[in-house]
């Protein structure tokens, strides 16, 4: 009497035999594709378009959120920001446009009244035309910050030499600057940078203090700075069209929401803004930022989705007549396989195979296209390279489910030609 095959060994040996039989029926509809090189060349080229239109898109809006965040870093949990504008926004709307800038007097006063703050620092950015030490000019894409003494410990830098500004700096309004690490190694290769010179639009600052490096991002751009007093940079460059933004740190997370409330209350008396009108500026903090680049970037992504779905369903409808024609071309074929012992089911699944191999070939050179497009674009924002994995998978998994979609109904139809008028089609 013969033994009876244990169930764990007869589970063994059919997924063995399945895998056989799914590894050459791949082979078969590669070779049918691979007959007709022209053709699927042309049938792939429509979801390779659609594909790529959502990868480049993803991949530079990727690298642009990637940056935002890592510049939202700088900012503690507990540090806020007022400004005339919000953090992120794509809106031209005119109310930005009317509001009166913030000036330094009114920051002053959230320094002087906010009790609950723990620091309190102002800021403004500014655009030299040159920046130049006796070894050379500043490496690209430099920036120069007007501050206060509060807006570093605001920012939570360090010092790595000297010291930072004073209230002595800021009242006398003297010519000095701290320099961030990179543009302090590109000024001066040879030494410290310290009681040295810089010279900012011919006129020379003496450097105070460098701090230390904050890490690479935006291609190491983050400590390519200057700063120099607040007082000064506004009496080189000029009050107008320069509005301040007032970093406000809470003492703790807990006195958070109460600060927020405070300096608001404040800021709405200094400028006197009438009861139940809104706030004439914005408070920016990382969390209220990231959730104006989500709501932003959701819009984006919903409309190219769209636009792309249109694409990979002509696409797909291309791929049906395609294979409609294939399983016409080839009903000979099938009358024999079939004569020769195959299953409807074998057929069925080697046409639905042709259809998703053949849109995972057009996928996949979009992914590629839309990956080196997408990083090439953020090369030119000056953004550091990025892979959206998450796309690149949900773009794959889309062109398995066109191909299945869209090949059913012609699989369908192969799988239930006649034997006998196949064999005999001409």
């Amino acid at each position: 009497m013969s033994k009876e095959i244990p169930a764990k060994n007869r589970f063994a040996t059919a997924a063995g035999l399945l895998v056989e039989e799914l590894r050459e029926t791949f082979l078969m509809a590669s070779s049918s594709l691979a007959a007709h090189r022209l053709r699927s060349a042309l049938t792939l080229l429509g979801i390779m378009v659609g594909v790529f239109s959502i990868i480049v898109v993803m991949t530079t809006m990727r690298a642009m959120q990637k940056y935002i965040e890592s510049n939202l870093e700088q900012l503690g949990g507990d540090t806020f920001v007022i400004e005339k504008w919000p953090g992120f926004s794509a809106s031209n709307d005119s109310k930005y446009w009317n509001r009166k800038d913030i000036t330094m007097k009114q920051g002053i006063e959230v320094a002087e009244k906010a009790n609950l703050a723990k620091y309190v620092g102002m800021q403004s950015s500014f655009s030299p035309d040159d920046i130049s030490s006796v070894y050379g000019k500043a490496p690209p894409g430099f920036k120069l910050y007007g501050e206060s003494p509060g807006t570093f410990d605001a920012l939570g830098c360090v010092v790595d030499e000297g010291r930072v500004f004073t209230d002595s700096d800021m009242d006398l309004g003297r010519n000095c600057c701290v320099l961030g690490n990179k543009m302090a190694t590109g000024l001066f290769p040879f030494g410290s940078a310290m009681d040295q010179k810089v010279k900012i639009d011919s006129i020379n600052y003496t450097v105070v203090g460098v701090l230390e490096p904050k890490g690479a991002v935006e291609n190491g751009n983050q400590d390519n700075f200057v700063m120099i007093p607040l007082t000064t940079a506004l009496s080189r460059y000029g009050s107008r069209w320069h509005s301040i933004s007032i970093l406000v740190t809470a003492q703790n997370r807990e006195a958070y929401e109460d600060t927020v409330d405070q300096v608001r209350g404040i800021l709405r008396v200094v400028r006197k803004v009438p009861p139940g009108a809104d706030s004439d500026f914005e408070i920016n903090s990382n969390d209220s930022t990231l959730q104006q680049i989500n709501t932003f970037t959701f819009a984006v992504r919903a409309g190219i989705s769209a636009i792309s779905s249109i694409a990979l369903i002509a696409a797909g409808i291309g791929i049906m007549n395609i294979m409609l024609v294939s399983v016409t071309e080839r009903t000979r074929e099938i009358g024999i396989r079939r004569a020769i012992g195959a299953r409807k089911r074998n057929i069925m699944v080697q046409f639905i195979m042709e259809a998703v191999v053949l849109c995972e070939l057009g996928g996949i050179v979009g992914v590629v296209l839309g990956v080196i497009a997408g990083n090439v674009g953020a090369h030119f924002l000056h953004l550091s390279p990025v892979i959206p994995f998450d796309w690149i998978f949900l773009g794959l998994l889309i062109c398995s489910a066109v191909g299945i979609i869209f090949g059913v109904y012609p699989a369908y139809k192969a799988a239930n030609l006649d034997p006998i008028d196949s064999l005999r089609y001409e």
